[in-house]
């Protein structure tokens, strides 16, 4: 999917919506906001309930100057409908670290948390990174490999895993791309 054109706030080039869900990797996920800010990017943040048990949502509204978003339902007073404009005003959706089940979500058309529906409505609003982690067998397990065929096949990219040392204290494939590959690869879709 072709980034669109920027609905980002003065002085940023591109938006960016960094959707962080529940993988040990999501620690990574505050240093690639730092990195995207410093590169001028606008970084707005949603969460899943399970990242937010990782890193605290407080984090990254430090790290962009923003309101986090962690919950589908709308916050009273809420004029705006968040799992579409948030996709709306992306110009690109990364999803880092994307865990086996959220790219299960993403195959299916699950949309049961904040970060699935964004998954959903985000097709045909603005493009999809998604950056997996995850235990090797669990990235190698054949249903994760048919739905990331899938994803592929509608038009998703894919930055990693990497091979290396993972938090369960094995080696192989499952490890998230590191920051700065991640940011590379977001420039390369943004222009």
């Amino acid at each position: 999917m072709a980034a669109k054109a920027s609905h980002s706030d003065a002085g940023a080039t591109r938006d960016v919506l960094l959707c962080v869900t529940g993988g040990i990797a999501a620690y990574k996920a505050a240093d690639l906001a730092s990195k995207l800010v410093q590169a001028g990017a606008g970084v707005t943040v949603a969460m899943t309930e399970s990242a937010c048990r990782l890193i605290q949502p407080l984090t990254f509204q430090a790290l962009t100057h923003r309101p986090v978003y962690t919950r589908l339902w709308l916050e009273p007073g809420a004029c705006e409908i968040e799992h579409v404009a948030l996709t709306e005003k992306a110009d690109l959706m990364v999803v880092a670290p994307a865990t086996a089940n959220i790219l299960a979500k993403f195959a299916v058309g699950i949309a049961d948390d904040l970060v699935s529906t964004l998954g959903l409505s985000a097709c045909g609003a603005c493009g999809i990174l998604v950056a997996p982690a995850m235990n090797h067998r669990m990235w190698n397990a054949p249903a994760t490999q048919a739905n990331v065929k899938t994803l592929r096949d509608r038009g998703v990219q894919f930055v990693g895993p990497d091979e290396g040392n993972l938090a369960c204290g094995s080696k192989g494939a499952g490890r998230m791309a590191e920051p700065a590959d991640i940011l590379q690869r977001i420039l390369e879709l943004l222009q």
